[in-house]
């Protein structure tokens, strides 16, 4: 079964596997928006939580008791219950026996969407029901198509920055005994480039004020995604050159080294204390 909104610029579709959209249409230009899984990533637009990517063991530890969980934790697995309402499709999912062989703490976790004119909004809730101080990362995994129309090419599309300013990137190597360091690096309008990311398997930001991007075609503006609150921001396409590229928001990140064997103090973890609740959220508004 799937969930849908509509209105006048905007068909959603969405499916409870991992409460994600399936098609983001854009009925003005007829055009689907969200890259389909089709090519060399298999996924779209996953919720990453309580981890992203993962540990640089693939394991972690938990009061004397070693977990596991696949790349970027649960809920991109799981198939949530789904809720629609006129206005609005919500997804939900609670912490049960099976969630916490991999992740010992209860919690309860909703996403929402709502159109609002030419824009999608997307809301997460993230709740401890536990006992215990819950200690998570939380990000978002969109991919949209790029190109968008037969006779554009990759490398005609770029990405500006809300503000114009300085931030700093994370370098890694694919070898995790290799620290990973930071460079300067000025943020403006970045355009898409291949080598670059594969240069960096994932360009990875931080320390900027942005809070959010415009894709463009050619200096056109095609889609602005909004992230406030987000400390991280990460951009990446498959190496098989793929017709896509993710823009990813993220609360912390994946281990990049060794330097951290502390699930508690990764840099970027979150932790909420019983009873408490996260509330985030990031928006997709299409330019006319």
């Amino acid at each position: 079964m799937t969930y849908g909104l509509e209105n006048d610029r905007i068909k959603l579709e969405c499916t409870p596997k991992g409460g994600e959209m399936l098609h983001l249409i854009d009925k003005k230009k007829n055009l689907e928006v969200i890259y389909q899984g089709d090519e060399g990533w298999s996924g779209s637009n996953p919720s990453l939580f309580p981890i992203i990517g993962s540990t640089y063991k693939k394991t972690y530890t938990i009061a004397g008791r070693e977990y596991s969980m696949k790349n970027h934790g649960l809920i991109r697995y799981a198939t949530l219950e789904g809720r629609q309402t006129p206005d609005s499709v919500a997804f939900t999912y609670t912490s049960d026996e099976e969630t916490r062989k991999q992740y010992p703490f209860d919690f309860e976790y909703e996403i929402e969407y709502r159109l609002d004119g030419g824009t999608v909004r997307i809301d997460y809730t993230i709740k401890n029901t536990g006992a215990e101080d819950m200690p998570f990362s939380f990000g978002l995994h969109p991919a949209f198509r790029v190109p968008q129309y037969e006779g554009e090419t990759f490398e005609e599309y770029s990405i500006r920055f809300e503000n114009e300013e300085d931030a700093r990137q994370i370098v890694f190597s694919d070898d995790l005994r290799v620290p990973a360091r930071e460079q300067d690096v000025h943020l403006d309008t970045w355009k898409l480039d291949r080598d670059e990311i594969e240069k960096y398997a994932t360009i990875v930001y931080k320390d900027y004020t942005s809070t959010s991007v415009t894709l463009e075609h050619a200096g056109e503006p095609r889609l602005t995604m909004r992230f406030p609150g987000f400390p991280f921001l990460a951009l990446w396409s498959h190496p098989s050159r793929s017709h896509f590229l993710c823009i990813e928001p993220w609360y912390g990140h994946a281990d990049f080294d060794m330097s951290c064997d502390d699930f508690y103090a990764r840099e970027g973890t979150l932790i909420l204390q019983p009873g408490e609740t996260f509330k985030t959220g990031y928006s997709i508004e299409l330019c006319d």
